[in-house]
């Protein structure tokens, strides 16, 4: 690992907190634990790369604590995974519209856990290197300034409506948006937009974008997401 990101697991049953932290430390992450939202407020929480978040805890539940970080521009960067045995729909989009990166259902395998961290950190941290109007995944590169997107150093010609999915996609990786939600922030200014012209422009960004194509993801019910 090139870099030792420090990892934070908010979690209130010891023994799930001493299994993840053994695990992700064997992994070469700098992990820590608190076992409710209020020890964890306790922290300075700008120094962590990554959160790991239980929905049901104590007084303050999982949700709360992630609005309460998304709205402080120290910690409103923060890419958080929620860890959650609440599997209804709702939970699910509460859990995403709170600014969630990912959602892992308990019970679950701690390889999983790892996969999904690994790649929470490598498509959300922009390293100190890389500009922040370039955002990058792997071969494919987005200039937010000059509106221009190239794959492999290859010019991709994309209309304005097909950049901005993009862009939102790729600077939100995992983050599921739905149909109306893509709607108001990408076609901010059209008085009349169906969803249907959504599914059209995502399919033609699609093979735009080849071999990428296929991190646009569909979720069923939910909408489109970049993996």
């Amino acid at each position: 690992m090139e870099k030792s990101y420090k990892l934070l697991i908010v979690e209130d049953e010891p023994d799930l907190c001493e299994i993840l932290q053994f695990n992700l430390e064997s992994e070469g992450y700098t992990v820590d634990v608190a076992n409710s939202a209020e020890e964890a407020l306790t922290k300075n929480l700008s120094q962590y790369n990554l959160l790991l978040l239980d929905v049901m805890m104590g007084q303050m539940s999982g949700f709360k604590l992630a609005q309460l970080l998304k709205s402080k521009p120290e910690t409103k960067h923060i890419p958080i995974i929620f860890l959650t045995a609440r599997v209804t729909e709702n939970d699910v989009l509460t859990g995403f519209n709170t600014g969630a990166d990912d959602y892992i259902l308990k019970p679950f395998s701690i390889k999983v856990v790892a996969a999904r961290v690994k790649a929470v950190l490598n498509r959300s941290i922009v390293t100190g290197t890389q500009k922040k109007d370039i955002v990058k995944f792997e071969a494919l590169e987005i200039d937010l300034n000059a509106k221009q997107v190239t794959i492999e150093g290859k010019a991709v010609d994309l209309t304005k409506t097909e950049f901005e999915l993009l862009a939102l996609f790729v600077q939100n990786p995992t983050k599921v948006f739905s149909r109306e939600s893509i709607l108001t922030q990408v076609w901010t200014e059209d008085v009349y937009v169906t969803d249907r012209t959504v599914d059209v422009h995502i399919t033609r960004l699609r093979k735009k974008i080849e071999p990428y194509g296929k991190n646009i993801v569909t979720r069923s019910g939910y909408g489109y997401c970049f993996l």
